[in-house]
């Protein structure tokens, strides 16, 4: 299945936003090889938080390699001498006040992805693992990064 989330999207649970959800509907992505969704509504209670706009954005971004690489054919030996990876990206893009009277600024995150050619065909089921945890961890941690993302603490 292609990525296409279904709307709307539930949140983590963090202190002050209180059973987030986050619609989304789709928007024009910055290039042919990805998808974009902007946030066009909210639900649970999120007091000051705003949806996309042109000057605040909150979108949420996929990208693709533009072509992908396959893994290369091995030397006489039957040695590869190179694994490319294909590298493909999760961007959340957010407009956020720093001060009173002054412009917004973007706020990002980027989860990225290397994933070695060949392993998508030969070793799927340890590629949904990694991706799995690695979400899950964010999702189990969301309250703590939040906190280390505003105080610098560990």
């Amino acid at each position: 299945m292609a990525f296409a989330p279904s709307s709307p999207i539930t949140g983590a649970a963090i202190t002050g936003l209180t059973s987030p959800t986050y619609t989304i509907v789709s928007d024009t992505p910055p290039n042919a090889v990805s998808k974009q969704y902007a946030v066009s509504a909210l639900g649970g209670t999120q007091t000051n938080v705003t949806v996309h706009s042109i000057s605040s954005p909150f979108t949420l971004t996929v990208f693709r390699p533009a072509n992908f690489k396959v893994l290369g054919q091995p030397n006489p030996s039957g040695v590869i001498r190179s694994f490319p990876k294909n590298n493909f990206e999760v961007l959340s893009r957010k407009g956020v006040s720093v001060l009173a009277n002054q412009p917004i600024q973007t706020a990002l995150i980027r989860s990225s992805f290397s994933i070695p050619a060949g392993s998508d065909a030969y070793d799927a089921a340890n590629l949904k693992a990694m991706i799995s945890a690695h979400i899950g961890m964010l999702w189990a941690i969301a309250q703590g990064l939040s906190d280390t993302c505003l105080t610098g603490t560990l």
